[in-house]
């Protein structure tokens, strides 16, 4: 458990590098949103931004549990059938990989799974609107809730991923992971954009974090 929390952390960290664009863009909407009294106070600032990344880990922790629900349901109603457990197994490591290589660059059409959560997003964009400007952190925290289910093929990724764990305290837990591993770079985006974007384009970089992901996806196939 201790190695696909630590890989969820890690994706969470990569995806910054990836992701800028749009984790940037909403990070800056938020900031901009804010007065400027808390904007021109740092101790003000980060309690806002730190509430919106906790509202969106939130978010990501729910959905880890739905989908740890249904994936506990599925492998209790096959049955503890040998090959089923290993099927899942397979398909955990492959999800895993792919999102490797997707990071690496060398698997760009992974991210069209973003698809499936357009319709959910529909509903749950306007909410998320209405929620600007955000006047406090408690509002800042719903700010993140509500754009926690911003569609994204990593996050989505991640979800099939802990849908074949069949442990939902597990799932929930691997999302959270994933979500803090984002909170760092996009509580700076906004300051640090700049030097993050040069981070992004740095292909070598990007291309070892993928191996590594891809690495990890190897050993939990051959180390369940």
């Amino acid at each position: 458990m201790e190695l696909t929390l630590a890989a969820a952390f890690l994706i969470g960290l990569a995806s910054t590098l990836h992701c800028l664009g749009m984790c940037g863009a909403i990070s800056g909407a938020l900031t901009l949103s804010l007065p400027a009294k808390v904007r021109e106070s740092p101790p003000r600032l980060v309690t806002h931004v730190v509430a919106y990344g906790l509202g969106r880990t939130g978010s990501y922790a729910v959905a880890g549990a739905i989908t740890g629900i249904v994936g506990t349901a599925l492998l209790r109603g096959i049955g503890d059938v040998g090959w089923v457990h290993m099927a899942a197994r397979i398909l955990a490591a492959s999800v895993l990989a792919g999102i490797g290589l997707y990071l690496a660059g060398w698997f760009p059409r992974f991210a069209q799974i973003e698809r499936i959560g357009v319709p959910i997003w529909r509903r749950v964009e306007p909410l998320g609107r209405r929620l600007l400007p955000v006047s406090s952190p408690l509002h800042a925290l719903l700010f993140g809730v509500a754009w926690g289910w911003l569609p994204c093929g990593l996050v989505y990724s991640m979800l099939i991923w802990t849908l074949t764990i069949g442990d939902v305290l597990q799932s929930a837990m691997m999302m959270f992971a994933f979500g803090l591993g984002t909170l760092p770079g996009v509580a700076v985006a906004g300051v640090f954009a700049a030097r993050l974007t040069q981070l992004a384009r740095r292909t070598h970089l990007r291309q070892i974090i993928g191996l590594s992901i891809v690495a990890v996806a190897i050993v939990t196939l051959v180390y369940p």
